[in-house]
């Protein structure tokens, strides 16, 4: 009788379901609560952006950009992790097609940081923050069908 009650409840499946799979189970959003997280976090790491941007031309701007840089895109990057989960998110960016763009990005995201604040290198934090876009847009397209294509092909055609 409880494996009768179990099963019409849906409780039997939770039992062989892993932990890690109960945990994010149990904590999910709905879609319209996911979608105004993904909003508020991507408007604001966009907004971070801009405002490491603004920044740049202060006394010591240099190194408010970088950080404030970083964050948003940090922010833009975890904003689609509402939309889809962390764990399919984080299976998707190193999926083959995307592993050099999320290796590149992480890594220019990281080595901005070490550029501002312990090689004190300011010139090399700014060409960091570029390779952060670049990654950053590579990254992005990849997730539209035949984008990087199209994309390749215009540069191609500009080059020849």
């Amino acid at each position: 009788m409880d494996k009768l009650r179990r099963v019409l409840s849906g409780q039997e499946e939770n039992e062989e379901l892993g932990l890690t799979d109960q945990v994010l189970d149990a904590s999910t959003l709905s879609y319209s609560t996911r979608v105004k997280w993904f909003v508020i976090c991507f408007a604001g790491g966009i907004l971070c952006s801009i405002l490491g941007s603004a920044l740049l031309f202060l006394p010591n701007g240099v190194k408010l950009f970088a950080v404030f840089y970083t964050i948003g895109n940090i922010a833009a990057l975890s904003s689609t992790c509402f939309l889809m989960g962390p764990l399919k998110q984080l299976k998707r960016m190193f999926e083959p097609k995307r592993l050099i763009a999320t290796i590149v990005m992480l890594l220019c995201l990281v080595l901005t940081l070490c550029a501002v604040f312990w090689w004190h290198k300011k010139g090399l934090a700014i060409i960091f923050c570029i390779l952060q876009f670049l990654a950053m847009t590579w990254y992005s397209i990849s997730y539209i069908p035949f984008a990087r294509d199209a994309v390749m092909k215009c540069f191609t055609t500009c080059l020849s």
